[in-house]
């Protein structure tokens, strides 16, 4: 019988290389919806947006470390690369309605 799932072997040299990568996604996303949302608020200059936006690219890029170090297979790949995408656009939308709205009403 074949297994269902084979894990792969991680070394335990992997392990905070793993970790350090794990935690810059987290700190790069935070300081890129932070960025962005306080440019789009008015509180920072709209130049902050590019810097926003370099956050997104290095988060992208230690998630993509991430998913090799933890040899991922091509499907959750991809579900990283559509979820990184959503996550560069989704402020954008966000401040969109509500622009709309405070416009409607």
């Amino acid at each position: 019988m074949e297994p269902l799932y084979v894990r792969p072997i991680l070394a335990p040299s992997e392990f905070l290389p793993i970790f350090i990568s794990a935690t810059l996604v987290l700190v790069f996303g935070v300081m890129y919806a932070a960025s962005i949302t306080l440019a789009k608020m008015g509180y920072l200059t709209k130049k902050w947006l590019y810097i926003a936006y370099s956050f997104w690219i290095l988060q992208t890029f230690s998630l993509y470390e991430l998913a090799v170090r933890i040899h991922s297979n091509t499907f959750t790949e991809k579900i990283l690369v559509v979820t990184m995408i959503a996550y560069l656009f989704i402020p954008h939308l966000y401040f969109r309605l509500i622009s709309d709205i405070n416009n409607r009403y």
